[in-house]
């Protein structure tokens, strides 16, 4: 092999690498009405964390941060989660215990949260159950996003 196609095959080599570390992929999702579909799209960043985007049909477009719970997830990684929530906002539903007060977080495997924004400073959180977990977002999954006043969208990922 010349040291000219040695070099390009190294150069291929640590592109592919690079690159490979980020996945993208995107999902749809309905309102409970079931009338407007909403649009996300999704960019890993690591292997358990991300970012996400979500295009209502009204053009407004809210994004952030989400991230898979694993036994290795700590408190201070799930911080951008209460941005823009009240600690004291009465859920009333299955989310669960979601005060940031918490000192531990218990291992759900397969189990991905989100907060997303919007320009005006609306919030969304977003939940999602993974199909494979070991594959992250490109394993496919499903959840629901809930927004302050209680409206859903219900979300489906296909597998990458």
């Amino acid at each position: 092999m010349t040291h000219r196609a040695m070099a390009t095959a190294l150069l291929l080599g640590i592109t592919l690498a690079v690159t490979g570390c980020a996945t993208t992929g995107a999902g749809i999702g309905l309102t409970s009405s079931g009338r407007h579909k909403v649009l996300f799209n999704w960019t890993s960043s690591g292997s358990v964390s991300g970012s996400m985007t979500a295009s209502l049909p009204n053009g407004t477009t809210y994004s952030g941060q989400y991230f898979q719970i694993t036994s290795d997830t700590r408190l201070s990684d799930l911080g951008p989660l209460w941005d823009g929530w009240d600690p004291d906002w009465e859920e009333g539903d299955d989310w669960g215990d979601w005060n940031p007060g918490s000192r531990f977080i218990t291992h759900y495997s397969g189990r991905v949260v989100a907060n997303l924004a919007s320009a005006g400073g609306a919030h969304m959180r977003c939940r999602f159950r993974l199909i494979h977990p070991a594959d992250g977002m490109a394993g496919g999954g499903r959840g629901v996003c809930q927004f302050p006043y209680g409206s859903r969208i219900h979300a489906q990922f296909p597998s990458a």
